[in-house]
């Protein structure tokens, strides 16, 4: 007879005290989140602007309909079968913000197309050939947004010229509908000085206006200006060229997105957690923690322990382990440097600020939205993997 054995237990259940939870596992502070959204939305309503968050931030279905439900347009994907999860969960509106690499994506698209609104974007007469052809074949229409680069030196056309160049290779295809451009410049998101960001994002925006101005001189209206992000949004808003804005880390707060100087209008919370427990102190130098690279993303940096000021950091991390470490303080008043303070005990639950949330997201099947001291709901992050 073969074995059988007993399932693994969750992490956490509803209405279980946060208190239990097993680690390591992502945390999400619905207070925290809910007043992100909340902001962020009043502030595109105030300035007559669509919001369309981007859904590669989170990939989880109950995020996105959390902000369909208080006003956002749609949400955004970065890859076609990523917007798959959220078009089975309900969302009716999604916009692949990048270009298809193979016309076994574009049929995909058009398939799905038969039941939501759709769009995707094109930077080469080959892409609107494959779109071409993959909507002919399942009898459907695709939004198509034509990408300019507007700084980041990575996708879309240069300017006007190019722009033109691909309206001609959609004009004979009216299942093809031109909706407009996508205008994205990622590199700005995290310049540091507030100042300096705003400069080269209405930068950005005012290429954007140019070819946009340089269209509308030849009668050709571009009903949707998309693009922007959470560094820049505050800035976005201001430049009035856009019409859709698609921050997604906003919702969520990272601790690399921290660092940037916060603006004067938009600001948002830390909602989003690594919960991770102590599972050694043998050394006594030094406590070891069981999330390490398997459960955070670290090429935006190492996490920040929660809340601020606690005196130990998260310093160095391996696969399965990370390492808290605390430096000695001057003693008060004595000039001299004071013992570090002991570890944390063996079983201590902790919380880490990941550095950055989309990746962080991608390392786990589910998210644990609590309230206060007690679980609310657990979220499958259900386009995890979803990266073709």
């Amino acid at each position: 007879m073969e074995p059988v054995f007993d399932p693994f237990p969750p992490a956490a259940v509803p209405g279980s005290p946060l208190a239990g939870v097993d680690t390591p596992a992502l945390l999400l502070d619905l207070d925290a989140f809910e007043r992100n959204l909340d902001r962020m939305q009043a502030a595109a309503d105030a300035a007559g602007v669509a919001l369309r968050p981007h859904a590669k931030a989170h990939k989880c279905p109950a995020v996105a309909l959390a902000q369909l439900a208080r006003g956002a347009v749609g949400v955004c994907c970065q890859k076609a079968s990523e917007a798959l999860p959220f078009l089975r969960a309900g969302v009716r509106d999604v916009h692949v913000s990048n270009e298809l690499a193979t016309p076994d994506k574009a049929r995909a698209l058009a398939r799905w197309a038969r039941h939501a609104r759709l769009s995707v974007c094109v930077d080469d007469a080959l892409q609107v050939q494959a779109l071409a052809e993959a909507t002919r074949e399942a009898g459907t229409a695709l939004g198509v947004l034509v990408e300019i680069d507007i700084g980041q030196g990575r996708c879309g056309v240069a300017g006007a010229a190019g722009v033109l160049r691909l309206l001609e290779q959609l004009a004979p295809h009216a299942q093809l509908e031109f909706r407009g451009l996508q205008a994205y410049q990622g590199g700005l998101q995290h310049l540091r000085g507030r100042a300096e960001r705003r400069e080269q994002a209405l930068r950005a925006a005012a290429r954007a206006a140019d070819v946009v101005a340089a269209l509308q001189a030849r009668g050709l209206r571009c009903a949707t200006v998309t693009g922007g992000g959470t560094g820049s949004v505050e800035f976005d808003l201001e430049s009035g060229v856009y019409t859709e804005l698609q921050p997604g880390s906003y919702a969520f707060m990272d601790r690399d997105y921290a660092d940037n100087e916060p603006g004067t209008r938009l600001r948002f919370e830390h909602a989003l957690f690594v919960a991770t427990r102590v599972m050694s102190t043998a050394a006594g130098t030094h406590a070891v923690v069981d999330a390490g690279l398997k459960s955070m993303s670290l090429e935006s940096g190492l996490p920040r322990a929660w809340p601020p000021g606690a005196p130990w950091h998260y310093t160095q991390a391996n696969d399965e382990h990370g390492l808290l470490t605390a430096a000695a303080r001057d003693a008060a008043g004595a000039g001299v440097a004071a013992a570090p303070p002991p570890p944390p005990a063996l079983g201590s639950l902790l919380r880490l600020v990941p550095g950055h949330c989309d990746p962080t997201f991608n390392l786990h099947d589910e998210v644990v939205a609590f309230r206060g001291d007690r679980v609310e709901a657990v979220w499958p992050v259900t386009a995890r993997g979803y990266s073709r």
